[in-house]
This record gives structure tokens, sequence and C-alpha cells, in this order.
């Protein structure tokens, strides 16, 4: 008998469980596919390798703009593939090592729960085995959401799974959705000299990102040679032929769109099907699990986290979500999350960082606002790394100075933007961010600058 017992071993659940042992809880994880899960095997991490390789790529197409005189320059698909794939597994004998560690045992095959809280598990050669939990925590993450008129192939109607290992670079690609994955692949693809075609049902690209940032990254994306299309869909894709033909609904009328490829990126949902939720009756609304604020589903002992919650499908989130979640368990009173202090990050280029209300939400919610911007052309630190796209904006309640939002877009962003994050978790104030020293040069202090033209004390604009 275990004291918890994971399903499902991506940053929700090999963190949960790592986090339970270490509390001393006998822990153990069923894992049917790889440990790390899709972060680590097909997300975050791979997709990461695959646009550093597009970056350098794009810095030596552009080595004369630094002085430096190179060869002539050639992206090698394959191979730029084959070292995302190294970088995953690389990532992978790193959980093994981390669960070897802390004394997590795992046992590899797929879950389904059973009354009692026994769970089912069936191994790759369909032996079975009963395990016990006194608690048992739901990770089983999610896949690629297929919309019913774009049924994925695997081959010309394609997910982000396969976008990441294409026996070949295609000439031309359509994506469907401008969310984080979508402008992701667009990027990758576009810089190694695909024709990439973007179509979006909402009004505009990165549609969660506040508007001002959404404009930019379209600017940039169509200088770069992408063709965008928003408040557009996909009625149907003709894969009948060498390539795909979509027929697409524009506000101009009706289109087709002919390419090698089409990459769905629609976003994900959830996996709770075959785990046996019926079985044990977890409620389950619109797709998702439903969980108290400490991820206790409807069944006693029976736990859920991360892409199976309604809450942002990002890993830190699910990470957090299980920290929480077992130090619940272990009788600890751990503080609840607070969803509106999740930082989202996405890694085009430029990147995009943004934490807390947009400003259309901000002004919804009735806030008198007082808002900075400092665009990086003005930043000496990114005029001297040729990085000089973007911008750095700030949003504070007028009244008490408290900080709403912030959202940037600019070369290394996402790593800029845990000071916004940590500062509303300590309630700090635009003043004290203002009268806080930033490091010169730096393309952080654009943080300071856009809090200073908040206030009208801005120096260097």
């Amino acid at each position: 008998m275990y004291d918890i017992v994971v399903i499902g071993s991506g940053p929700g659940g090999y963190v949960a469980a790592i986090r339970a042992s270490q509390l001393g809880l006998k822990t153990l994880v069923i894992e049917k596919a790889e440990l790390g899960g899709v972060c680590l095997n097909w997300g975050c991490i791979p997709t990461k390798a695959l646009l550093k390789s597009a970056q350098v790529f794009n810095y030596l197409q552009h080595a004369s703009d630094y002085g430096i005189i190179a060869g002539e320059s050639k992206a090698d698909f394959g191979a730029m593939v084959k070292r995302s794939r190294d970088v995953a597994s690389g990532m992978n004998k790193g959980i093994q090592h981390l669960f070897k560690k802390n004394k997590v045992e795992t046992l590899m095959g797929a879950a389904k729960l059973l009354p009692g809280k026994k769970i089912e598990v069936t191994d790759k050669e369909g032996k079975k085995s009963i395990i016990e939990g006194k608690n048992i925590i739901l990770a089983t993450g999610g896949r690629s959401r297929e919309l019913p008129n774009l049924k994925q192939d695997g081959k010309k109607v394609i997910g982000y799974r396969e976008a990441m290992v294409l026996p070949e670079q295609p000439k031309s690609m359509i994506i469907v959705g401008a969310g984080a994955i979508g402008v992701e692949f667009a990027y990758f693809y576009n810089s190694i000299g695909t024709k990439v075609t973007i179509v979006e049902f909402a009004p505009r690209i990165v549609p969660v990102e506040d508007a001002d940032v959404s404009r930019e990254l379209e600017r940039l994306y169509r200088k770069y040679g992408m063709t965008i299309m928003t408040e557009s869909a996909v009625e149907s894709v003709d894969t009948s032929g060498a390539g795909v033909k979509a027929k697409v609904k524009t506000p101009q009328g009706e289109v087709i769109l002919e390419a090698d490829v089409l990459l769905s990126a629609a976003g994900v949902q959830a996996n709770i099907e075959n785990i046996g939720l019926e079985t044990v009756g977890v409620k389950t609304e619109k797709g998702k699990v439903v969980v108290d604020d400490f991820y206790q589903t409807s069944v006693a002992g029976i736990y859920a986290i991360g892409d199976l919650l309604p809450t942002q499908a990002l890993a830190h989130v699910a990470s957090a979500e299980g920290i929480t979640c077992v130090e619940y368990i272990a009788g600890h009173h751990p503080e609840k999350i607070d969803y509106s202090n999740i930082p989202g990050c996405t890694y085009c280029v430029p990147e995009i960082a943004s934490v807390g209300m947009t400003e259309e939400a901000a002004k919804k919610a009735g806030h008198e606002v007082k808002i900075g911007k400092f665009p990086f052309v003005a930043s000496g630190k990114a005029s001297a790394a040729g990085a000089k796209e973007g911008f750095v904006k700030v949003i504070y309640d007028a009244k008490y100075g408290e900080w709403l939002g912030a959202h940037f877009i600019g070369a290394n962003v996402t790593e800029m933007i845990a000071e916004a994050v940590v500062a509303r978790k300590l309630e700090t104030t635009g003043h004290e961010i203002l009268k806080a020293i930033h490091p010169h040069p730096t393309m952080s202090e654009a943080i300071m600058e856009a809090t200073a033209a908040a206030y009208g004390e801005v120096i260097h604009i």
C-alpha cells in the first residue's frame, strides 16, 4: 500500500511525486509512455531546442550586422530535429535520476481507477496488476486538441508532436491557431525557409495577450514574410493530392490555401478518457476534472492536477498544483495558488511574457490606470545586442499604485517577467519599482523605465 500513487509523470506528476517523497510519504508513479510527460519529451523542452537552432541560424544570416564575415550557412533540418530529440532524451534521464535520488518508485503501464482506491495497471505486454494507494493523484496531462473539421492524419494534417519530428522540412505550411504553440512553430519554420501562413479565428494573433503585444508581433511576423489571416477559420481540408488544400472562410470571403502540410495548433485537451473516472464517480465538467482549492476531486482521496483542470495549461502551474496538493495531503497548510499571478511565456522571436491584467481587463474591472511603455529601441543594451524589437508595458492602479499587469515583448523577456511576478506577490507598488535601482545597461532596466513613464518621470524617451 502506497501513501500516494501519482498517475502521470509530466511536470505536475513528477514534481508532486518528488515532493511527496521528501515529506516522508511512500510514493509510486505510474507512467504509460515516457517519464517527464509531454512537456519534457514533446513540448516545452524540445520545442525550445528547435527554436534555439532557428535563432542561431538567424544570427548567422545576419552575421555582417555584427561585423563578422561568415561563409554561407544552411539549415540542416534533420540535424536540428536530432538535437531537439537528444535534448529531450537527456532531460528524460534526468527524471530517472531524480526519482532514484528521492526514492520514488515507478511502474510503466496504463492506469485505470477501480473502486476502493485501487488502480489496474496494464503494461506493454498486456499483463495486468493491481496497485493500492491511500491517496491517488491524477496527472495525465493533455494532448493536441483535434478540431472536428481538421482530423489529424499525422502526415499532412499534423499536431505539435509530428511538427517536431517531420521526416523532411516542408516548403510550405499552414498553421491553424495563433496561440503560443502556433506562433512558436511559425517562427521556427519561417526562419529556416518554410513559407508559413497563419490562420487565426480571433481578431488578432496571440489573442490572450495585451492588444499592444499582439499588434507588435503581427507587425514583425509580416515583416519576416509570414502571411497572417485573422478572423478566419478553416472549414475543410482536402488531402487527396500531393499536399493539402484548405478551404478558409475569411471576412473577405472564401479562399483556398495550398501547402505541403497543415499544423493544427488549436490548443490542448485533457486526457480524461479511459482512466476510470466514470467507474469511481469522479466528476467532470466541460472536459475537465472538478476539484476543490486543494485539488481533491468529488471522490475522497482522489486528486487531480495540471492540464486535467480548467486552470492555465502551463507546466509551471501543474508543478505548483502538484506541490500544493501533496503538502495538503501530508497535513501541512499550504497557501492556495493565486491564479491571477501566473506568468505566461511564449518563446517565439521576439519572446512574449506577461502576468496579471491586460489594459482592457484592468479598465473593464473598474480600475483607473497608469500605463507606461518603454520601447527597446531606446535601450542601450538592446541596441548593443541588435535586439531593438518590442517593448515593456506596465499597468498600475492610479489610486493605490498596485501593479495590475506587465506585458513584455522582446529579446529574453521570458527571463525578465519573474520580477513582476515576485513584486506583485509582495504587493510592491509602482513607486517602489521606480525607486528600486536597476542595473545599466540591461534589458531589465526597461521595467523601471516603463514604470517611470507611467508616473510621468521617464528620462530616456
